[in-house]
């Protein structure tokens, strides 16, 4: 009992949304320390760190054959374990300003629809990048929080997280998920099918930082009151040579169509396994979206349209997951019922 307050006085707990595009890491009473992209560079000769984050990231597609960029995340798990706990253990010193008098408390947030294979490795990666002790949260959970949803209480409450890897869909009610379902799609999968399309139509294959660019720009999941368009700049397919095109928001809602139909369809697989009540409650009070994935212009109202529901993107959705695991990071012992049980080895 005495050692977990001194050591709560002197260490400082962080708390990190380990996502599939971007990694953010929260320092108890201080708030967001880190906002990174979830990618790093490696050297293929001696196997050392070159880069990580967004200096990382920018060396996509122009790396030489001596360095390695590495995205250690995939479809919201972690794909590869070394790289990972490097780059969790370069975050954690990162948080404490490289100054570990005693290790930190690390709570981690991961997708709902996680395996336990899955929970050890994430709880692993992060005891040997530093922790002295790992808890985990669901994203869907740490997300309703972020979003000021009274998730204590006998309701209902719909949150839709759309990350880079993965959209986790649940109700949450008394503070616990009722039902949920977690589909690998995501940011990521739109990113691919920008790069497919513009492949197959406009014979120019462009990189996926490009079509990100693209999807942040002019994608959209619903028609615009405004269409817009812009240059793209790629490699033409039939002759090699770099070319620009003109692309529109009609043709990237195309390419995105069947990304966000998967999303939406899951929604509705969700309303079929839910329990009458708790269905009244979500006509009521409507879909909250969080996460980057929030972002797309239209997405609101396309799943409005379909599922008749209303439908609320949150402000700083981006950050919503980040803002619900520093409230429980702050109180911890208020929000245990939330953590997700303890992983046995």
């Amino acid at each position: 009992m005495f050692f977990d307050r001194f050591s709560s006085f002197f260490s400082n707990d962080i708390a990190i949304d380990l996502g599939t595009a971007n990694t953010l890491v929260y320092r108890k009473g201080i708030g967001i320390v880190i906002d990174e992209p979830s990618v790093v560079a490696i050297s293929t000769y001696n196997k050392k760190i070159i880069a990580i984050g967004t200096d990382a990231k920018e060396m996509l597609g122009k790396n030489p054959d001596g360095v390695k960029i590495i995205k250690p995340l995939k479809d919201g798990v972690i794909a590869d374990f070394q790289v990972t706990e490097l780059m969790l253990r370069n975050l954690i010193l990162r948080a404490q300003k490289k100054r570990l008098l005693i290790k930190p408390r690390v709570l981690v947030c991961v997708p709902s629809g996680i395996t336990e294979v899955e929970k050890r490795a994430v709880r692993d990666s992060a005891l040997h990048a530093g922790a002295r002790e790992v808890h985990l949260v669901s994203e869907p959970i740490a997300a309703a929080l972020g979003a000021d949803l009274p998730i204590h209480r006998p309701q209902g409450n719909l949150v839709m997280d759309i990350g880079g890897g993965t959209t986790e869909i649940a109700i949450i009610s008394l503070s616990q998920i009722v039902v949920h379902i977690s589909i690998r799609v995501g940011g990521d999968k739109m990113d691919e099918a920008i790069v497919s399309y513009l492949r197959k139509r406009n014979n120019i294959f462009v990189g996926i930082q490009t079509a990100e660019k693209i999807k942040k720009e002019i994608g959209s999941a619903y028609p615009l009151e405004k269409e817009l368009k812009m240059e793209v700049r790629g490699r033409d397919i039939i002759t090699g040579y770099p070319i620009t095109v003109e692309v529109t928001s009609e043709e990237i809602r195309e390419a995105l169509a069947e990304t966000v139909t998967s999303m939406i369809d899951a929604v509705k697989r969700l309303f079929e396994k839910t329990a009458p009540e708790l269905a009244a409650d979500i006509a009521e009070r409507g879909v909250i979206l969080t996460g980057g994935g929030a972002q797309l212009k239209g997405l609101d109202k396309k799943i409005q349209d379909t599922v008749d529901l209303p439908v609320h993107v949150m402000p700083d959705s981006l950050l919503c997951v980040l803002k619900g695991c520093g409230m429980i990071l702050d109180n911890l012992e208020d929000y245990k019922e939330v953590l997700i049980r303890k992983i046995e080895d």
